[in-house]
């Protein structure tokens, strides 16, 4: 596929992840099945995470994504506040 193209699936949970956290100022979402939508690699920084621990901040990723992961194998998260 080409460079900068976005699968469906990378783009279905970019835009959800912008509905949940509109104050973030940077999201990446990876397909690193191949293609086939079966695992993802996410990477956010909001300022919803600030002040949060890492694994509440991945719990509210999960949150977000909760109708998507039931379609996943595996799903990693990268999340962070603005420095």
């Amino acid at each position: 596929r080409g460079f900068g193209s976005q699968t469906d699936g990378e783009s279905r949970l970019a835009r959800v992840l912008r509905e949940k956290f509109p104050r973030a100022s940077a999201i990446k979402v990876v397909d690193i099945s191949g293609g086939c939508g079966a695992m993802y690699e996410i990477h956010i920084e909001s300022e919803e995470f600030r002040e949060k621990r890492t694994v509440q901040q991945h719990q509210m990723v999960n949150q977000a994504l909760s109708e998507e992961i039931k379609h996943m194998h595996g799903l990693r998260i990268f999340t962070s506040a603005p420095k």
